[in-house]
């Protein structure tokens, strides 16, 4: 769309290419009227999910097709306790793919920065977190206690520069170091890694000695944090009773100004408290209001219930993010997640992201979770089905990731097939082998109508390229008797000009093919014949030859050549033709010369018919003095 306020765009037309939408705009001016001069139309290409054409991207789009087709392998019938934790594993790999494509580009972007590249992590960044954190709250449903331990790991993993902050300090021996390891202390605790920040804190008392002791008390209260072990044998009230004493050691500490005479160490003392002003002027170490969320937990509200999330959820953002400003579309999302509302996080990221890959992947894996039962839309198919059909939609428009989509299909029990219907009428069938794998999954769905449209357009191309062996077998395959008809003309019209057939180990094993039609079946019992003659079986030659005129298969203006092909067993020494044979031949002679007795002026056609009257009277010779041998022949024998 052109920049400028003064301007407005009217899409006066859309043109439906192949795969993408050509919009022809028409400016106007604010005034209403057409401008003119420097006013002049655009088109732009607007192209379907754009993220199937990047390389790396491509990769995501394989990987996770395999896990989407073991994740439909799972028995329904099996009791939701032991399908749980495939469901975790089966989120896990769908999350480490994303982080395998995300570093991908990650170093691709590197050199030189790429925008556009840049863009996909950013997007990529996003959809790992918000898978994440539904994997934590939807499919794994961890309960109070172990909810917020998985909520730190969650923070942790998409707050990963902590680390390399870290690795600057230690190795740094600078004497502003002090500053930066205070720094770094905070930045360890907000995320509860406590060992880390001991570690971090001894770095910092050696800078200085005469504080030692109060640096061992701050040692001794994160040393004692109790955090809740699931598999262990303490129970949740037990560790609430624990981390309150806790808690309130702190708060004496505090009260009694145990950390008066270094202000960093305070500041530390009121963040294991919880002081939400405290908490809130570290926002440059936090980052983000869900970090904010977790740290806010982690020290006030550790045994907090799933169904309790979203009033912290709520307060926190609003604390956090600037009263004047409207939340972006990801906090919109990780908030409706906090609420529980499955929904409305689909629909939202259905919203803001760029492609169908994330919500349809998510969905059908809630689905399968039997998160989604509810929800069905008015037209028919659920949320489910209708998330995987525009995904593997957007897949079809793509060269090679077509094929992924034809699994995607077959899953959605609904409109799937309907869907595959006709997206695979749209592949272009560039090249034979191409065309072979299309059929392929055609002929494994018992699409029959789409298989005799492949094999008609192939079959089409083969006879335009002259190539009428490929263009026969594609008939064959379509089972499309005309067409068959017209080619096996082709092979015999290609013999009469040539004296030989082509594509002769096709004709040579048609089989039962060769009943499709009346010409193939002469077109295969024509080359027996030459092979019987071939092989000298004379008799059997001579036997099938006239089959083929008498039972007449084979067309009128083949005779002459059946005919001629005759002389040669007329002629043997050895009477191949009966006489009740020969009189057949005769019959058939007469019957195909009664239509060159017509006059023609045209002086071609008067010669081609002499030519042919010479070829009349040498049969006629040949066929007499055969018919007078068989007689002759068979009286002896009958005497």
């Amino acid at each position: 769309r052109p920049t400028g306020t003064s301007k407005r765009v009217d899409l006066t037309l859309l043109i439906q290419s192949h795969c993408n939408i050509f919009v022809y705009e028409t400016l106007f001016k604010a005034t209403g009227m057409c401008a003119t001069g420097s006013g002049s139309p655009f088109i732009h290409e607007v192209r379907k999910d754009e993220d199937i054409y990047s390389p790396i991207l491509r990769k995501l789009f394989n990987e996770s097709h395999h896990i989407f087709v073991g994740l439909q392998t799972i028995r329904e019938d099996l009791p939701s306790k032991n399908k749980k934790p495939q469901f975790v594993s089966i989120s896990k790999n769908y999350r480490s793919v994303i982080r395998a494509c995300m570093e991908e580009l990650q170093q691709v972007a590197g050199y030189p920065l790429i925008r556009s590249v840049l863009l996909q992590v950013s997007i990529l960044l996003a959809i790992e977190l918000i898978w994440n954190l539904c994997e934590v709250l939807f499919i794994d449903a961890a309960p109070a206690g172990s909810l917020l331990l998985h909520l730190l790991d969650w923070v942790r993993l998409h707050k990963a520069d902590v680390d390399e902050k870290a690795r600057d300090v230690l190795q740094s021996d600078s004497p502003i170091s002090e500053f930066r390891c205070a720094v770094q202390v905070v930045s360890y605790v907000l995320q509860g890694r406590l060992d880390e920040a001991r570690q971090m804190l001894g770095k910092k008392a050696t800078l200085t000695p005469a504080a030692n002791n109060i640096f061992k008390m701050m040692d001794n209260l994160l040393s004692k944090m109790p955090f809740y072990n699931p598999g262990g044998t303490q129970t949740l009230t037990e560790f609430d009773v624990k981390w309150r004493h806790w808690h309130e050691e702190v708060d004496r500490c505090l009260q009694d100004n145990s950390f008066a005479s270094n202000q960093h160490l305070e500041v530390l003392c009121k963040i294991l408290l919880g002081d939400e002003d405290t908490l809130l002027e570290h926002k440059d170490l936090l980052g983000t209001w869900y970090h904010f969320l977790v740290s806010r937990l982690l020290f006030c509200h550790p045994t907090v219930k799933p169904t309790e999330l979203h009033y912290y959820a709520q307060s926190c953002m609003t604390m956090f993010l600037d009263s004047r400003s409207a939340p972006e579309p990801l906090d919109s999302i990780l908030l409706a997640a906090f609420e529980f509302d499955i929904h409305q996080v689909i629909k939202d990221c259905s919203i803001a992201l760029n492609n169908w890959w994330f919500v349809a992947h998510l969905t059908d894996l809630l689905d399968h979770c039997k998160l989604l039962q509810s929800h069905n839309l008015h037209f028919g198919s659920n949320l489910r089905e209708f998330l995987l059909l525009e995904y593997a939609s957007g897949l079809f428009t793509h060269h090679s990731l077509w094929q992924l989509a034809v699994d995607y299909f077959d899953h959605c029990l609904e409109f799937g097939r309907v869907y595959l219907e006709l997206q695979i009428e749209r592949v272009p069938l560039d090249t034979e082998r191409k065309a072979l794998k299309v059929l392929r999954i055609c002929e494994q769905r018992q699409m029959s109508e789409q298989v005799r449209s492949i094999c008609k357009i192939m079959a089409m191309r083969a006879l335009r390229n002259n190539r009428l062996g490929s263009a026969l077998s594609w008939s064959i395959r379509a089972k499309d008797a005309a067409f068959a008809t017209l080619i096996s003309e082709r092979f015999l019209q290609d013999y009469c000009a040539k004296g030989t057939f082509s594509d002769l180990d096709l004709i040579d094993n048609l089989g039962p093919a060769m009943l499709l039609s009346d010409r193939l079946t002469f077109l295969g019992k024509y080359r027996e014949f030459h092979k019987l003659y071939g092989e000298k079986r004379f008799k059997e030659a001579a036997k099938l030859l006239l089959s083929l005129m008498t039972a007449k298969i084979a067309p009128r203006s083949f005779w002459m050549t059946l005919l001629t092909d005759a002389l040669p067993l007329l002629e043997q020494k050895e009477v191949i033709f009966s006489a009740d044979q020969t009189y057949e031949l005769m019959f058939c002679l007469e019957e195909l010369t009664s239509s060159l007795n017509t006059p023609s002026s045209d002086s071609d056609k008067s010669m081609q018919e002499d030519v042919e009257l010479t070829k009349v009277e040498l049969l006629r010779l040949a066929l007499s003095r055969n018919l007078a041998m068989a007689i002759v022949k068979e009286g002896t024998v009958e005497t």
